[in-house]
């Protein structure tokens, strides 16, 4: 780095020498021999980088050689992005989840709205994402033929279940996008089957994603818009009428004592605690809230959803595949 700024800084051409001179690092060079095998490794390394690296005499009266890097070469042009092609950017910054690749993301994202590159996608984009990063391990494959099957226009068939405890239904669906909401993703399109638009969460996909049919024979409908048909689907869950007791640690699990009454105080594993009693809503929604509460909630009853929550904490310990126990 301390290399290209020096050779940025001029318009003529800098000898060796003086680059060994002025530029931090060189001066410690115990020998000149040293001193161009670290300057060669460094031109060698510019060069693959791709940076423009020109050599030339130092001036007309000088025919000692020199280096600098031409600033046109060098300089980008503008960014300039489609609305399609900054919506693709705004999916893959929410892609990348390692942290390897969060990192790469999150500065690309940073580089492109300096430039003036407005990369959230609008609400006309068929692949559309909210502000947070969408959980999406585990589905890549899944969602990677899925898109493709949207961008070629095609129908799909896969296998899928409604919740953890039903069985896999294979389902034909014409794909008209694919949307987050929560951190979850979604599918939406016309299911051929049961003749309605239906939305299909992809971590509940069990199987290979086949495209079937011609190209170009499904189209999004006009006017159709995916977000509010996943946010109408899922936002509000009606409740099942069913109790569910749960234990928590004294002082622990605030939310969860908020919602539940409290029967009673109980002792659980010598560790004090309380006895609670809530309304589920959403049995997946609430195994999956004290699964995040660890050893400071347990699930009591009804025996589907203890084993739900069970089933959660043995994959986080490593005990089970993951994509077994996926929500």
């Amino acid at each position: 780095m301390n290399l290209v700024i020096a050779l940025l800084s001029t318009r003529g051409y800098i000898t060796a020498e003086r680059i060994r001179e002025t530029v931090y690092g060189y001066g410690d060079s115990p020998s000149d021999e040293a001193f161009s095998r670290m300057f060669e490794r460094d031109k060698n390394e510019l060069r693959d980088l791709g940076i423009p690296l020109e050599t030339g005499r130092v001036s007309p009266f000088d025919p000692t050689e020199g280096y600098r890097i031409n600033r046109e070469a060098y300089r980008l042009p503008p960014v300039e992005l489609t609305a399609d092609e900054a919506a693709a950017v705004a999916v893959a910054t929410r892609l990348w989840q390692s942290p390897e690749m969060l990192t790469a993301a999150q500065s690309a994202l940073l580089k492109l709205r300096a430039a003036g590159v407005d990369v959230d996608a609008p609400d006309d984009v068929a692949i559309t994402t909210p502000s947070t990063l969408a959980g999406v391990r585990g589905s890549e494959e899944v969602l990677g033929t899925l898109l493709s099957a949207i961008d070629e226009g095609r129908a799909v068939q896969f296998p899928h279940r409604s919740s953890r405890s039903e069985p896999y239904v294979t389902r034909t669906v014409e794909p008209w996008g694919v949307v987050t909401d929560k951190g979850r993703w979604y599918l939406v399109g016309h299911d051929r089957d049961r003749n309605d638009v239906r939305t299909f969460r992809l971590s509940r996909i069990g199987g290979e994603v086949r495209p079937i049919g011609e190209p170009g024979s499904v189209r999004r409908p006009d006017g159709v818009n995916l977000r509010e048909i996943v946010r109408r689907a899922v936002s509000e869950w009606p409740s099942t009428g069913q109790q569910a007791r749960v234990w928590v640690a004294e002082g622990r699990a605030t939310a969860l004592r908020r919602r539940g009454t409290v029967i009673g105080p109980r002792t659980l594993g010598d560790r004090p605690g309380d006895e609670l009693e809530l309304e589920i809503s959403s049995m997946d929604q609430l195994a999956r809230e004290i699964a995040g509460y660890g050893a400071d909630a347990v699930a009591l009853e009804p025996q589907t959803l203890r084993d739900d929550v069970l089933a959660r904490l043995r994959a986080q310990a490593g005990q089970t595949d993951p994509s077994e126990v996926r929500a």
